[in-house]
């Protein structure tokens, strides 16, 4: 009876060995058109480990996001890197957006942006390269919430680029 349990122990572990544990990369960002206020407000979700870690790799080895003490050199990081990471044309130009702030929610980041004095939107273009620095299987949703259509794109580093048009 013990040697069918060491048996059974030893072809259980040795299975287990081979199954990988593959961690899933994913981001989401929330973009919604306020007409009223002329506003394009933008959130996005990211991992806090992954994000520190590419910050740190890209910035500074010392960083932590949580550190209330450096809120202004985190945030300065934060903005600098979505500023290159995250492109969006309106009606075909090139805007910016502004970085309001960030929170944190258990294990994910919240950055909230903004893009002001939008009085109309025929064709919204997002480019969201968020994280495919550092995993090539990378994933980043993007969900618009313009002129009363809902649309959810699923961007790779293969394909980084969402359209709506509205004409």
């Amino acid at each position: 009876m013990k040697f069918i349990k060491i048996s059974i122990l030893l072809v259980v572990l040795s299975v287990s060995s081979f199954a990988s544990v593959h961690k899933f990369y994913l981001s989401v960002t929330q973009v919604d058109y306020i007409k009223e206020k002329k506003s394009v407000q933008i959130i996005s979700r990211i991992f806090m480990d992954d994000f520190e870690n590419l910050l740190r790799q890209r910035y500074d080895k010392t960083i932590n996001l949580d550190d209330a003490k450096n809120t202004a050199v985190v945030d300065a990081y934060i903005k600098k890197y979505l500023a290159e990471r995250i492109k969006i044309k309106i009606n075909g130009k090139d805007v910016d957006f502004n970085f309001i702030g960030k929170e944190t929610d258990l294990d994910v980041m919240k950055v909230y942006l903004e893009i002001e004095g939008i009085k109309d939107i025929h064709s919204f273009q997002v480019t969201n390269k968020v994280l495919f620095d550092l995993f090539d299987d990378q994933q980043n949703m993007v969900k618009l919430k313009m002129n009363s259509i809902f649309k959810n794109y699923l961007l790779t580093s293969q394909n980084d680029n969402a359209l709506l048009n509205f004409d």
